[in-house]
């Protein structure tokens, strides 16, 4: 396995797939908004699917594994709520979403942040 701040993709490639990853997010923050369960789902899949892409893999770490998988199954709790039509449930799942970015990119930020061994 590659050493951890070994980037699985070059820079240029992330930024990209990072405005696209806002898209999607700015289309469920939408569907919560107006009561758009059908953009929430969408948006929804289109995150967990994007986390599956090879531009997703900045890290080839473990825990790195572990934040894609827990974002996906957030994502999967938020797809739910929308096709239940649980719009109280759907955004507490999408706060769930938000946590798991947030905490998934302090994760990269200190990994890279590490002097190399």
């Amino acid at each position: 396995m590659p050493a951890a701040d070994t980037p699985a993709t070059q820079p240029d490639q992330v930024a990209g797939f990072m405005r696209a990853k806002l898209a999607h997010s700015q289309n469920v923050l939408e569907g919560l908004t107006v009561e758009d369960y059908d953009l929430i789902d969408k948006g929804a899949q289109q995150l967990s699917l994007a986390s599956e892409a090879a531009s997703w893999q900045v890290l080839l770490t473990e825990d790195y594994a572990r934040h894609s998988a827990d974002f996906r199954r957030s994502c999967d709790g938020l797809r739910k709520a929308a096709r239940d039509r649980n719009l109280d449930g759907a955004v507490l799942a999408w706060m769930d979403v938000t946590l798991k970015c947030v905490q998934c990119h302090k994760y990269v930020r200190d990994v890279r942040r590490e002097p190399a061994r």
